[in-house]
């Protein structure tokens, strides 16, 4: 799942965006109010996490011209305001959630699973592939191979995720990494080839179809 974090502290949007990768979300940083709002509307993001204070523009007014956009991302304000005004403020302007900081790391990564089970509220929770002996469950997110719930890290969910949501669809290297790893990533792209080893090892070898030149895919 693709998320655009918008924050203007490193010393707070760092250690966020590092745990927030953990738990297999794909992460852009942006560090102002413009820079969040060209962002949000050029990419396709499912989760918006808006800091209220920020340069530029606040995060308030950077809601209101995306919900003007019509762009649609459930957003999340994450501020030190918790007076009850900003609150309703920013929820009439369009957000979906609230967090005061300082905040825990499990309450906002609970926060943004609420916002994924409704974000994919119109859509399949479950996502089979291989013939239904892969399945994976996008709100618990956890994966099953023949039956079995397989221990998967959050990048190797994300991995196999993005696979399952278009079964059949080769996908290249240079794909894959922008999509499970983000943009901001600059290792080697051979990276994923690792984590294809890592997925196979724990369901099946023949969970990930490969093929030189066009890249990695699941069977429906």
């Amino acid at each position: 799942m693709r998320l655009l974090l918008v924050e203007d502290d490193p010393r707070i949007a760092e250690p966020t965006r590092e745990a927030l990768r953990e738990a297999g979300y794909v992460v852009t940083w942006a560090q102002s109010g413009p820079e969040g709002l060209e962002a949000a509307m050029l990419g396709d993001y499912s989760l918006l996490i808006l800091d209220v204070m920020l340069p530029g523009i606040d995060g308030f007014e950077v809601a209101r011209q995306l919900r003007g956009a019509e762009v649609d991302s459930a957003i999340l304000f994450l501020t030190a305001r918790g007076e009850l005004g900003d609150r309703v403020q920013g929820l009439d302007l369009g957000g979906d959630a609230y967090l005061v900081k300082p905040f825990a790391m499990p309450e906002l990564l609970a926060t943004l699973r609420a916002l994924s089970r409704r974000e994919r509220g119109q859509g399949a929770p479950r996502l089979a592939f291989a013939a239904g002996r892969g399945v994976v469950d996008t709100v618990a997110r956890t994966v099953t191979w023949d039956g079995e719930e397989v221990a998967v890290t959050g990048r190797e969910y994300a991995l196999i995720e993005v696979l399952a949501l278009a079964p059949e669809r080769w996908f290249t290297r240079e794909e894959l990494l922008d999509r499970v790893w983000g943009p901001e990533f600059e290792g080697e792209a051979r990276i994923v080839d690792v984590y294809v080893r890592y997925v196979r090892r724990k369901l099946a070898q023949e969970a990930i179809s490969s093929e030189r030149g066009r890249g990695y895919r699941v069977e429906k």
